[in-house]
C-alpha cells in the first residue's frame, strides 16, 4: 500500500485532542485502506456475495452509515428520516447506481466530517451520557467515538476478505 508506518505510528494529529487521537487515526488508517484497496474496483462486483455474506457495496455503505449515526448520537441528536431511511437501503442495489468512485467518495466525506468533530470536542464532554437508538440504551460521547472506529475497522476487515474472493488479485 505504502511505505509509511500505520497511521498510529506517525505521531500525534494537529489539532486534535489527545484523547480523540486513537479514533482519528483508525479513522484515517480505515481511509487510506479503502482508498488503496478500492482503486479500479469493478463497479459490477460491488454488490457480490459470497457465501451469503455481506457485498463489498454494503461494506462501503455502512461504513459511511455507520460513521453518521454514531456521531448523531455522539452530538446527542437523535437519527433524522434521511438517516433512517439510509441505514434501510444499505446493501440493497436500488434504482439509484453506485459506482465504486461514489460509495469511496461518500465515506472519505463522512471520514472528514468526523475528524472535524472529533477535532472540536471540548474533553471534558467525554464522559458525558448520550442516548442510543430508539430505545435509548446508555453510552458516553468517548463510548460512540470508539465505538465507530472499531466497527469501522471491523468492516473493513470484512470488506477487505469479500473483495479478495469476489476479485482475486492476479497471481504473478
Amino acid at each position: 500500500m505504502n511505505n509509511q508506518p500505520e497511521v498510529w505510528l506517525r505521531g500525534p494529529l494537529d489539532n486534535m485532542p489527545a484523547l480523540t487521537q486513537p479514533v482519528a487515526h483508525a479513522l484515517l488508517q480505515a481511509r487510506e485502506e479503502v482508498n488503496a484497496f478500492m482503486t479500479d474496483w469493478p463497479d459490477e462486483k460491488l454488490w457480490d456475495k459470497v457465501y451469503s455474506m455481506a457485498s463489498v457495496g454494503f461494506h462501503l455503505q455502512h461504513m459511511t452509515g455507520v460513521l453518521d449515526r454514531l456521531f448523531t448520537y455522539a452530538r446527542g441528536e437523535k437519527l433524522s428520516t434521511e438517516q433512517l431511511a439510509y441505514l434501510q437501503a444499505e446493501g440493497k442495489p436500488t434504482t439509484i447506481v453506485y459506482t465504486t468512485s461514489a460509495l469511496v467518495g461518500n465515506f472519505n466525506r463522512q471520514v472528514d466530517k468526523a475528524l472535524q468533530e472529533l477535532s472540536q470536542i471540548d474533553p471534558k464532554i467525554l464522559t458525558d451520557f448520550r442516548a442510543v437508538g430508539r430505545t435509548e440504551l446508555p453510552s458516553t460521547v468517548i463510548g460512540l467515538y470508539v465505538h465507530a472506529a472499531e466497527h469501522t475497522m471491523r468492516h473493513l476487515g470484512q470488506l477487505l476478505v469479500t473483495a479478495n474472493v469476489v476479485n482475486p488479485p492476479l497471481q504473478s
